[in-house]
């Protein structure tokens, strides 16, 4: 089941922390600040107890006395007290009312991630996305969509919950094209896949149900179940996705709400699940009664053809329409277009996209016009576009992959079938999330394992993105290699805790 971690846990404190090396002054100042800052904004409540100074040490890669320093700064401050044998605990400071707490989920294991999106320091590579810069394509079809499109476009009142009309289309046809027959009252057009998760899970996942996952799997999709009051289950995969034995007995023992794979490139292994395990999935998903979510982000980047045919278009799903098991299909342009531009899709039976439009419109009334304009224009072309995208991922895999054979020779790692990104495992057992503390004083970003896995299998792993240019690469690759070296010269290389300097 999850690991839902707390602030006595270290790594549920650090999830709270953020970049907290980042600050001026001396270490021991800049952890006191940043857990004042936890404090003030609610994350750390009062009551709530700290981590034993050396258990918090061993996790940041500090030594104890820099976290004692860090303690007494916070008494003195009146924010924490501590009692032999209570430990260190969170005490109501005086002054203004706490502000409200940000947002953030107990147990969240994105949250430092999506802080990274908004704070974005010069200084730091992240890690926590895998996204390629816009392609001309995009400033072409944009060119067209002006000159073309525009007036009759401003002519319209501009609200579409469920999506334009001419892109509910152009999505329907791109998915007949995959091998799952659909019509257009079967799309809704959302704010990206991750609305499209979102809506998915206000509908089937009640407060206190169970969510079966893949383990790994991608950390913000996972705080979207957290976020609905879901528990998750994992269930680990194999070099054909999702295995058919830990699934059949997660789904016989927790009865679950829902069912979340990623089919085609798996985040973060890069695994392409093939047409028997989907049909398989489809089956034991039917013959249970449980909703299946498929995710095909990386779809729409590929040639029909390239890839077997949805879970969706699985004889025991129903195929376009049937009565098998219920399997809403997500799809977005991040992957073949750009990240930013923000449209992704729900695939679905009709009452189910009926449904989840009239959510989608109590949320924003539908998604931006010029937006959806846009990629009804774009998404005919993505078969053409298809190869280029393919080479362009090809070489910066390889680019990264020489990199850290050469830097790293000691990182492990299986070449994935496709997508950008590699899954990286750290020898001696390390732990990836004191590495990751490390690799931040480096200036890089690291996602550990444990962010990815609710089962506690991966902490020994790291994913890494591989969409950078090769002069980035490089000098990613180099400051990694510069925080192993720290890392390992303290023990951590071994699966010990590095302890570093106050």
């Amino acid at each position: 089941m999850d690991r839902i971690e707390d602030p006595s846990d270290p790594a549920g404190l650090i999830e709270l922390l953020g970049d907290w090396t980042s600050g001026p002054g001396p270490r021991y100042r800049s952890l006191a600040a940043a857990v004042a800052r936890a404090i003030g904004t609610g994350d750390l409540r009062p009551g709530e107890r700290l981590p034993a100074e050396r258990r918090l040490a061993d996790a940041l890669a500090v030594s104890r006395a820099t976290v004692v320093a860090a303690y007494d700064a916070l008494r003195v401050s009146g924010l924490v007290e501590s009692r032999r044998g209570s430990g260190t605990r969170v005490v109501r400071a005086g002054g203004p009312t706490l502000a409200p707490a940000d947002g953030r989920l107990r147990g969240n294991r994105a949250g430092s991630i999506v802080q990274r999106l908004l704070d974005r320091p010069d200084d730091v590579i992240s890690l926590g996305r895998a996204a390629e810069p816009g392609g001309p394509d995009l400033g072409a079809a944009l060119a067209e969509l002006v000159r073309e499109d525009l007036p009759g476009l401003l002519g319209d009142a501009g609200y579409h919950p469920a999506g334009l009309p001419v892109l509910r289309a152009a999505v329907a046809a791109h998915h007949t094209a995959f091998g799952l027959p659909t019509t257009p009252d079967q799309v809704l057009v959302t704010s990206g896949a991750t609305q499209a998760i979102g809506l998915a899970a206000q509908l089937f996942v009640g407060r206190g149900s169970t969510v079966l996952v893949e383990s790994p799997g991608w950390a913000g999709c996972l705080d979207v179940f957290r976020a609905a009051g879901a528990r998750l289950a994992g269930v680990g995969i194999d070099d054909d996705g999702i295995r058919i034995d830990g699934l059949a007995a997660a789904l016989a023992e927790h009865r679950p709400a829902l069912l979340y794979v990623m089919p085609t490139y798996q985040n973060p292994t890069g695994v392409l699940m093939s047409q028997g395990r989907r049909h398989r999935v489809a089956e034991l998903a039917a013959a249970h009664g449980v909703t299946v979510l498929e995710d095909s982000a990386h779809e729409a980047a590929l040639a029909p053809g390239r890839t077997p045919a949805p879970i969706a278009a699985a004889p025991a799903a129903g195929g376009a329409g049937g009565t098998g098991a219920a399997v809403l299909t997500v799809g977005s342009l991040a992957k073949a277009v750009w990240g930013g531009l923000r449209i992704g899709w729900l695939r679905a039976p009709r009452p189910v996209v009926e449904r989840a439009a009239r959510l989608k419109a109590l949320a924003d009334l539908g998604s931006p016009l010029l937006d959806q304009a846009l990629a009804a224009r774009l998404l005919p072309r993505l078969p053409g576009l298809a190869p280029a995208r393919a080479e362009l991922q090809r070489q910066h895999l390889t680019t990264m992959g020489d990199l850290l054979s050469r830097e790293l020779p000691g990182w492990r790692w299986r070449q994935p079938d496709g997508g950008s990104v590699l899954w990286i495992e750290l020898p001696g057992g390390a732990d990836a999330r004191v590495f990751t503390q490390v690799a931040l004083r480096h200036g890089a970003e690291v996602v550990p394992g444990a962010a990815l896995d609710v089962t506690g299998a991966h902490d020994h792993y790291l994913r890494l993105p591989c969409s950078f240019p090769p002069r980035t690469a490089a000098e990613l690759v180099g400051r990694l290699a510069g925080a192993w070296a720290e890392f390992s010269s303290s023990g951590g290389g071994e699966g010990g805790h590095p302890r570093r300097g106050a």
